[in-house]
């Protein structure tokens, strides 16, 4: 493979302490602005049973509220992911974090259930392109060999925001009302904002390192050259099958546990810090793993495509397993793995597409697979939430609706062991972009 040198390019690797510093001043940043992400996200489950109980809402009416979350979530990944090549990253994050404190602003009191979809639908399309240009930001101080840890840190981040935020809301929520758990989450937005302001600008003036002389390992190409690659595919198809159990694990994953099992709120937000928690761990040790594997020459193919895949296909062989046990201490524990390998996989996954895709194409191709992955966001709530709603009993409906995402998380990993194959991909870029020079 031969060398490109690009003096100014984002894709820069770290040299120097001082360097390797800004970098990882930048991802702890990241990993925070994940965090309330993910806090923003799961505060209506959390608040599930008394929002049901406030307005009346069915459970068909619940899913669909949940749902709405993800209406345009694929618009928001697709527009701010092309908006990334034009505008600084610093701002650019800046203002989605506003945005998402605008939408909780009507929240702070009486609220009916159009206003609550409607702001729930505009704090989807801010939140649509976040994952995305987080790992995309982490990925642009890191060379292939560090950009899955960065990006298991990024991935951590989302996983530690609800491990916090499960205790901490469902305390001020059972305390008071679930009113009063947005003003925390705007406090902690605006912070937030003034704080990536300040020092990320010190940092990096638009999130990328600084200005140096770089190798690079791809090449320019058109757009529908680098979809088309088996890479690119497979992890779209690994994103579709793992952000299922992430959006049921927001959505529904708390309700269940109150209603199909039994638990009550405090002990529902205890509980819920068991995924979490795993998935905060494993996707910091999945980064490391994939990183060391890489280091010591396994191909790009095992140690980021086979290796995620494997982790879906267990979260997935674990979500069908958990409905066929009795209550009791091994099925939380398979519950949280359903719900926390495939979270681990996120950071080994899209560390594929940096290795495939130029830095300066990046952000929009990571947008598309956000996209691409926000259509099961919005379908999974809606399946899970008639199957509970048309079978002869709640827990049935559980059961059937768990035990087919569980199936569709397990086809998905193995067509992606199929396509995922980041070296073949980098040459096949390479000679059609040399065909067409």
């Amino acid at each position: 493979m031969s060398e490109t040198t690009l003096p100014t390019t984002p894709s820069a690797a770290p040299s120097g302490s001082t360097t390797m510093r800004r970098a990882w001043i930048i991802v702890g940043l990241l990993v925070l602005f994940m965090l309330i992400n993910h806090a923003d996200k799961s505060v209506i489950a959390f608040a599930g049973v008394q929002i049901q109980k406030d307005l009346g809402l069915s459970s068909q009416q619940f899913g669909l509220l949940q749902s709405s979350f993800f209406w345009l979530f694929a618009a928001g990944a697709l527009f701010f992911g092309w908006l990334s090549s034009r505008v600084s990253l610093r701002w650019l994050l800046a203002g989605l974090m506003l945005i998402w404190v605008a939408t909780m602003i009507p929240l702070l009191g009486t609220v009916s259930f159009g206003v609550l979809i409607a702001c729930r639908v505009i704090l989807g399309f801010a939140e649509g392109p976040a994952f995305a240009l987080a790992n995309h930001a982490a990925h642009s101080w890191f060379p292939p060999e560090k950009r899955a840890m960065a990006g298991g840190f990024v991935s951590a981040g989302a996983s530690i925001g609800a491990l916090i935020a499960a205790p901490a809301l469902t305390l001020i929520i059972s305390q008071w009302n679930w009113h009063a758990a947005f003003y925390v989450l705007i406090a902690m937005g605006v912070l937030w904002a003034v704080a990536w302001l300040i020092l990320g600008r010190s940092a990096g003036d638009d999130g990328a390192a600084p200005v140096s002389t770089v190798v690079v390992e791809t090449v320019d190409a058109p757009y529908m050259t680098i979809l088309k690659t088996g890479t690119v595919v497979g992890i779209a198809v690994l994103m579709f099958s793992s952000y299922w159990s992430t959006t049921l694990k927001i959505a529904w994953l708390p309700v269940y546990l109150q209603e199909g099992l039994g638990y009550d709120t405090a002990t529902t937000g205890r509980l819920m810090m068991l995924p979490y928690g795993l998935a905060a761990v494993g996707a910091i040790g999945a980064g490391w793993v994939s990183g060391r594997l890489i280091s010591r020459g396994v191909s790009r193919r095992v140690a980021r495509g086979y290796f995620s895949a494997a982790l879906v296909a267990g979260a997935g062989i674990a979500m069908a397993g958990f409905t066929l046990l009795p209550q009791g201490g091994l099925q939380l524990v398979l519950i949280a793995l359903a719900f926390s390998l495939n979270t681990a996989a996120f950071g080994v996954a899209l560390s594929a597409i940096a290795d495939v895709v130029q830095a300066k194409k990046r952000g929009m191709v990571l947008g598309i697979l956000s996209a691409i992955a926000s259509i099961s966001g919005m379908v999974a709530p809606l399946v899970l939430g008639f199957a509970v709603g048309s079978s002869v009993d709640k827990i049935t409906g559980y059961a059937i609706g768990f035990e087919s995402s569980g199936a569709l998380m397990i086809v998905g990993a193995i067509i992606a062991v199929f396509l995922v194959n980041p070296e073949r991909d980098i040459a096949l870029i390479r000679r059609r972009a040399e065909e067409t020079a």
